[in-house]
């Protein structure tokens, strides 16, 4: 994965931030969308393109983008930071591999434990029941 390169794959857009503000909130775009390509990029491998597009699916509009907002700063400057480290952390959680998980036996003392307590249970159940004259 190169950062670099998919930085300068990054498209952003400066639009007005929604709710209370006043006036300033009316004049100033200061809220950032941030756009990327999966498939267009340069920047990563085959294999890291199918592995996004299969983690962040639900993420992408129908032309393949991956589209993340941000409004939490008045500052257009300081929302695009925080944008690009959400779409890295994003991007870095997704392409991370997930440990097989390999099949295991119980344990023997597990296995009589287990059927220990069930027997108990089944005797309490059945000291719970009316008595056979």
């Amino acid at each position: 994965m190169n950062k670099e390169q998919i930085r300068s794959d990054l498209q952003f857009k400066a639009i007005r931030s929604s709710g209370p503000g006043g006036q300033h909130a009316n004049k100033v775009s200061s809220k950032v969308e941030l756009s990327f390509h999966i498939e267009a990029s340069a920047g990563l491998t085959e294999r890291q393109k199918k592995r996004m597009l299969l983690k962040l699916g639900n993420k992408l509009s129908k032309e393949g983008l991956l589209i993340l907002q941000c409004d939490e700063s008045r500052s257009q400057h300081k929302n695009k930071e925080l944008v690009v480290k959400r779409f890295f952390k994003l991007l870095e959680k997704s392409l991370v591999v997930q440990k097989a998980r390999k099949k295991s036996k119980p344990t023997r003392s597990s296995i009589e434990k287990r059927l220990k307590s069930k027997k108990i249970s089944s005797l309490k159940k059945q000291n719970r029941s009316k008595p056979d004259y």
